[in-house]
């Protein structure tokens, strides 16, 4: 099924990122708003933020509010934080299937293409 989805784990912890917003933005004319989500306790959404005839082939960037998250769960942080929202610009090809994870900590953070 052409998707694209992600998952944060919070790599201090070892545990999922829950209760993150996650915003994506199409970039192939301007930056429009396409979705908006929230991580489970799972550290996944509930549901993909592009799926079928939605993903067309372009320039996409997610949004990340990790600065919240790690405020939340009281992590020991800078002020203001280091990492407050992290963006993740990435092309993608219409029919494709896609997972992008975030592991990050409130002092970096790394991504790959999943499957």
């Amino acid at each position: 099924m052409t998707s694209l989805t992600t998952h944060i784990l919070d790599t201090a912890s070892g545990k999922p990122a829950a209760n993150v917003a996650v915003r994506l933005y199409d970039c192939r004319s301007g930056r429009t708003l396409c979705a908006e989500r929230c991580t489970n306790t799972d550290g996944r959404t509930e549901a993909p933020l592009l799926a079928g005839d939605a993903l067309k082939t372009g320039c996409y960037e997610l949004e990340f509010d990790v600065g919240e998250y790690f405020q939340r769960a009281g992590a020991k942080t800078s002020e203001p934080p280091f990492l407050d929202t992290v963006v993740i610009r990435v092309s993608l090809v219409a029919g494709g299937r896609y997972h992008v994870p975030l592991l990050v900590s409130p002092w970096s953070y790394s991504t790959y293409r999943g499957s």
